[in-house]
């Protein structure tokens, strides 16, 4: 069987027992609210006229940015910016002497190894790596357990594009199903090419139980008044796609929101090339993820979708 054939099979196996992707508790509470108030955005209105007492006029607010914030500028300021402030050692929750407790380490190679054994083929990585902030001095509440299997997409298949976009339904549909917690930090995992860059300034091989690149803590200047710019820049263009929607724009929402996914990726991965981790461009995309906008987003998504597609009775 050809790739591209067990790549079809495991898509038709994966999305007949995928569940929903809300699965932080705060994105379940938002999407409870909203089924509860029967709304689509602050503009309101009741889509199903013949279901439910009438409002009063007092409607709950469910998780949209301009509610959630009140103004950027107040939990910004407090949370997420604040985070990215450097430390003066690594996690010690997650370190010892520079080297990954073994436990943490064990642990880490037990999900990824039984992550690949449920695949339709068999893959030997390369590597497994730890990357991210929990790699490096600027660790936080926030951080994730950024767990990449490094391998070589060429010797998958020819298609290379066919194989990245496999691997990227692989890592999200895992990831969706998942919440594995290792001493506090949620596990993601995330398919990397062997041949491409990784920008990053911490990389540790767990099947090596050595560093890649070696993180050091570092003095830097945070540009936070920039940061809180592009990030509420993004911010109202979310707001604006919520508004699309609730005029049922269908087609043309999912266009905004896929033009707009694309330009985060761009701006993260110009200020990466250009500036490093604490470019305004990456902290603002961390801002973003933190303050569960992305999230957001990718909720507009599932919902712009769902209604394009739905035929009433």
């Amino acid at each position: 069987m050809s790739f591209e054939a067990k790549w079809r099979s495991y898509q038709r196996l994966t999305e007949a027992k995928e569940q929903t992707p809300f699965k932080s508790p705060a994105q379940k509470r938002y999407k409870a609210q909203r089924r509860r108030n029967d709304i689509y955005s602050t503009k309101g209105g009741h889509k199903n006229k013949k279901a439910g007492s009438p409002f009063t006029g007092k409607v709950k607010r469910a998780g949209t940015s301009s509610l959630r914030f009140e103004g950027l500028k107040e939990v910004i300021d407090q949370q997420a910016l604040n985070s990215f402030e450097v430390n003066d050692t690594l996690e010690p929750e997650v370190w010892e002497n520079d080297k990954l407790i073994p436990e943490v380490r064990e642990a880490l190679l037990k999900i990824a190894k039984d992550f690949l054994i449920d695949l339709p083929f068999d893959l030997t990585p390369e590597d497994i790596t730890l990357t991210g902030s929990l790699a490096n001095y600027n660790w936080s509440k926030y951080s994730d357990v950024d767990l990449h299997i490094v391998l070589d997409f060429s010797e998958v298949d020819e298609n290379e594009e066919l194989v990245a976009g496999f691997f990227r339904n692989l890592q999200t549909n895992w990831n969706s199903r998942h919440d594995i917690l290792m001493k506090g930090y949620e596990v993601e995992i995330y398919f990397q090419d062997s041949r491409e860059s990784h920008l990053s300034t911490g990389i540790y091989s767990i099947q090596n139980d050595s560093w890649l690149v070696k993180s050091k803590p570092e003095s830097v200047s945070i540009d936070y008044a920039n940061i809180e710019k592009k990030a509420e820049d993004i911010v109202d263009r979310i707001n604006y796609i919520e508004e699309m929607m609730a005029n049922e724009e269908g087609t043309a929402t999912l266009d905004a929101i896929d033009r707009l996914r694309e330009k985060i990726r761009n701006m993260r991965k110009t200020g990466l090339e250009s500036a490093g981790q604490y470019s305004v461009e990456n902290l603002a995309f961390k801002v973003l993820r933190r303050s569960e906008e992305l999230a957001r987003l990718s909720d507009l998504k599932v919902k712009a979708y769902d209604e394009l597609v739905t035929i009433q009775d």
